[in-house]
């Protein structure tokens, strides 16, 4: 099952309000903050609009 790490990279300071509520729904908060999340279309649909702010790798997880 595949699953993504999305990382955030840079700080949410001077960004809009819609950017800081999508990166808290992300589970993140801070830079260097990491979380595992599920690869679908509404996942891909926060990152896109936090991609200047994020880093995405896919993971393969064995349950």
């Amino acid at each position: 099952m595949k699953k993504l790490k999305v990382t955030q990279i840079r700080s949410i300071i001077k960004t809009n309000k819609k950017q800081k509520r999508t990166i808290e729904a992300l589970g993140l908060g801070r830079p260097n903050y990491w979380n595992i999340l599920p690869d679908n279309p509404q996942t891909w649909g926060m990152i896109k609009v936090v991609q200047h702010l994020v880093k995405v790798e896919e993971i393969e997880v064995n349950e």
